[in-house]
């Protein structure tokens, strides 16, 4: 007798793929892999292997930052009938990854949609750096080109959090180098290789792992995990005057004395009669 083949029910389902080593997928997205009708992956060739070992011999369909919307459309009309995967060629998907306008507009659609969460090369950098994880913003890749990169930087440097980014071999010295220009010379990690034979997290200084990497660029994907900021040193009375005098140059004493007890964190009644002072 012939046993019906089990069927996924019609939608999009965001498949985790491992970051490195294939052991990491879950039973549960290797089943997706296996029942789904299409998986729209990022490269035909990378997703091949992992397809292999879930033992899935499902079609794949290409779906990236470079597909035309007509793609996505007809993606999202599949969903109607059929089971569609959505696999990066690693970790999760949406993560500095394409995807995300395939499911806001699936979701405009009504269209059923599930995600099978498993790894991720960011989440896994910050529990191997030692570093605070309370508070962290995942930056992805840092612009190229000099200015845009330091305005990135600059965005971010009073944010009380540890910064992720994702970053490559032959970018990495320059790209620590900027981060202890823009961020000041905190502690910091680079993790590569996370979860193959060759995982290594480094740890120091921004300015010790530029240095560390100027002449050897690593191999293998990147992530770098950089401190929160420490914390500022109160300000002087010293302080206290300049800022007051650069303020009474703009303001009312009463303004000037709210503006710099904001910045520099100070108790205003006693800023606004220091003020006083400076002006008679």
């Amino acid at each position: 007798m012939e046993t019906d083949i089990m069927r996924l029910e019609a939608g999009l389902y965001i498949v985790a793929g491992p970051i490195g080593n294939l052991g990491d997928l879950t039973p549960r997205a290797a089943e997706v892999l296996r029942l789904a009708d299409v998986v729209a992956v990022e490269d035909t060739r990378v997703s091949a292997r992992l397809l292999r070992h879930a033992g899935s011999d499902r079609p794949m369909v290409p779906y990236h930052d470079h597909s035309a919307e007509a793609v996505r459309l007809r993606l999202i009309e599949r969903m109607a009938s059929e089971s569609v995967a959505l696999l990066s060629d690693a970790g999760t998907p949406l993560i500095s990854d394409p995807g995300y306008k395939l499911v806001r507009d699936a979701r405009a659609a009504g269209r059923r949609i599930t995600t099978l969460p498993g790894p991720s090369a960011a989440i896994a950098a910050l529990t191997l750096s030692g570093l605070p994880t309370d508070r962290f913003l995942f930056m992805g890749f840092l612009p190229s080109k000099q200015k845009a990169r330091g305005d990135a930087l600059a965005e971010v440097a009073a944010l009380r959090a540890t910064l992720v980014f994702y970053e490559s071999g032959p970018r990495l010295s320059e790209s620590l180098a900027a981060m202890a220009e823009h961020l000041g010379d905190r502690e910091a990690a680079v993790s590569r290789e996370i979860s193959k034979a060759f995982e290594e997290t480094a740890t120091g200084t921004l300015t010790e792992l530029s240095a560390r990497y100027a002449d050897a660029p690593p191999r293998g994907e990147i992530v770098v995990t950089v401190g929160p900021p420490g914390e500022a040193p109160p300000a002087s009375a010293e302080d206290a005057d300049a800022a007051l005098l650069e303020a009474m140059q703009r303001l009312p004493v009463s303004k000037a004395a709210g503006e710099v007890a904001k910045k520099l964190g100070l108790d205003r009644r006693a800023l606004y009669d220091r003020a006083l002072e400076l002006k008679g």
